[in-house]
């Protein structure tokens, strides 16, 4: 919806008097260079949307619609580094760094955690050497998980504390959305324990080497890997 020049990377903007280089890195700028004008956020998506879908812009900016989706874009924006962190290649540059925020941070590790649960009390139903724990447990299970992994960074402080936290959900989503297509497909085939259990297996193999990768990126003790694997070794046998 943009012609070729019409966006810019963060890193390469330059000085301006009419953009704010602090809001800028939490809501996305749209610049009107013939004005010298600059409009953030939702704003400037509606704006471009409506460009060619004018429907969507003026529904969007009636005031509940345009409320609700103000939220959900300061939820994904105040999180979309520990949803998908920067590469090293990247950390080299100027970076675009959304502010620290404590609320937004705690929305999203209960949403990750909620949809975790939900997702692996489903698949549980698939493994029959393991009974179905139930969502109340599997709820627990994800946030026993930030508590135990917090006793290895009491040195790091709150924030570092918290940030891990979110990459360490993240991962847990992104196990979860990688056994909904296995979830799926058990509603119109038998699928058996032989592939059930490995496919939960590859699964729990790829969100291993992502932890892996995250810590790595973060900076933190790789003894975090270790525990990891260590507290769900230790929930398997207290509770099944």
């Amino acid at each position: 919806m943009l012609d070729k020049n019409g966006k810019m990377p963060y890193s390469a903007l330059q000085t301006c008097s009419f953009i704010d280089r602090d809001r800028a890195a939490n809501e996305i700028a749209l610049v009107d260079l013939a004005n010298s004008k600059t409009i953030y956020g939702i704003d400037s998506l509606l704006a471009v949307i409506g460009n060619s879908f004018p429907l969507v812009e003026k529904i969007g900016k009636t005031a509940p619609v345009h409320y609700l989706l103000k939220k959900l874009y300061r939820f994904v924006s105040y999180n979309r580094k520990v949803i998908m962190p920067n590469t090293r290649m990247a950390m080299a540059r100027v970076q675009c760094l959304p502010d620290f925020n404590v609320r937004y941070r705690v929305c999203y590790l209960i949403f990750a955690t909620i949809l975790t649960a939900i997702t692996l009390n489903a698949y549980a139903g698939l493994l029959p050497q393991m009974k179905t724990s139930g969502l109340h447990l599997e709820i627990t299970l994800a946030f026993g998980q930030i508590f135990f992994q917090a006793l290895f960074l009491l040195h790091k402080g709150f924030r570092t504390t918290l940030d891990y936290a979110g990459h360490l959900l993240t991962v847990s989503l992104m196990g979860a959305l990688l056994l909904l297509p296995m979830l799926i497909a058990s509603r119109f085939v038998t699928l058996g324990e032989f592939v059930s259990t490995n496919y939960f297996l590859l699964v729990a193999s790829a969100m291993f080497i992502e932890h892996f990768r995250r810590v790595d990126l973060l900076g933190l003790p790789k003894i975090l890997c270790a525990t990891w694997v260590l507290y769900r070794v230790l929930f398997l046998i207290l509770f099944f």
